[in-house]
């Protein structure tokens, strides 16, 4: 990897493209299917963290879902509203998170907020309050 692809050495970003993460083992993610709903919510977190909510990926094809990437583990023992999907590292089920490189075409998926440090994801307690809040 060289530095323009990765100037924050997170070593999870692709030099080029799209590629798959597996769930677990830096980060988790959870899925918001509804578009619209995913990007607002973002956005929302956004405001609540002063413009750093954390790394968030949108896809602009299919669902237009938006993956939240949060820390490993995080979203286990929580209620999760059934409109979210949570990728997770569980007994017997493997989940993988597509991650799109910083700077490379990579439609459809975008970055919708970027990473910004090492080990900086989204708070999955204030993703999950957000969730459950009145818009």
């Amino acid at each position: 990897m060289n530095t323009q692809s990765d100037p924050l050495n997170l070593g999870w970003l692709p030099a080029t493209g799209v590629q798959l993460r597996k769930a677990g083992v830096q980060f988790d993610a959870v899925r918001v299917d509804d578009g619209e709903w995913g990007r607002r919510l973002a956005d929302r977190l956004a405001e609540m963290t002063g413009g750093d909510p954390g790394p968030v990926i949108e896809v602009a094809s299919g669902r237009r879902c938006v993956y939240f990437l949060v820390p490993a583990g995080s979203t286990d023992h929580l209620p999760w509203p059934a409109e979210v999907t949570r990728l997770t590292a569980v007994p017997a089920r493997v989940s993988y998170i597509p991650i799109p490189a910083l700077y490379d075409m990579t439609w459809p998926l975008s970055w919708r907020y970027r990473p910004t440090c090492p080990d900086r994801f989204v708070h999955t307690r204030l993703l999950r309050s957000a969730l459950h809040s009145p818009e």
